[in-house]
């Protein structure tokens, strides 16, 4: 069991990882090394995920979510396989931890009587700077 959050846990069957020839640095075992994975979660068919987070986690996924819903992770960032899991992992549980957050709605407040004051002071006294550095008028 991955650990979400303490009401979410997705079951490890539920991942599946392929793993790839990665670009990029590797010397000699670049193209015989199979270090990057290709970590696949299924949104849409997952028992694990409550209907509201499943609904929050495709619109945060975007383009990361292929037509059948699954949401791909690609990691390539390390040479050594066992990292790039792990980064795989880290990332899709940030994904869902990051759907599963509660947006607070904004109170709308007016601002007070000391800040509206406080404002209009700091605008004269940036309009008497200004005012100063004007040329002088040139009266004939």
């Amino acid at each position: 069991m991955i650990y979400i959050t303490t009401q979410i846990a997705i079951r490890e069957n539920e991942i599946g990882e392929e793993f790839i020839q990665a670009s990029g640095p590797g010397g000699q075992n670049v193209n015989k090394v199979a270090s990057a994975v290709q970590l696949r979660f299924n949104v849409i068919k997952s028992p694990s995920l409550p209907e509201d987070i499943r609904k929050q986690l495709i619109i945060i996924a975007g383009k990361q979510l292929s037509s059948e819903g699954y949401l791909i992770i690609t990691a390539r960032r390390f040479r050594d396989q066992h990292k790039n899991r792990a980064d795989a992992l880290s990332r899709l549980v940030k994904i869902i931890r990051k759907a599963s957050e509660t947006e607070i709605p904004r109170i709308k407040t007016s601002p007070s009587r000391k800040s509206k004051i406080k404002r209009l002071e700091a605008k004269r006294h940036r309009s008497g700077i200004k005012r100063i550095r004007r040329p002088p008028l040139l009266t004939e």
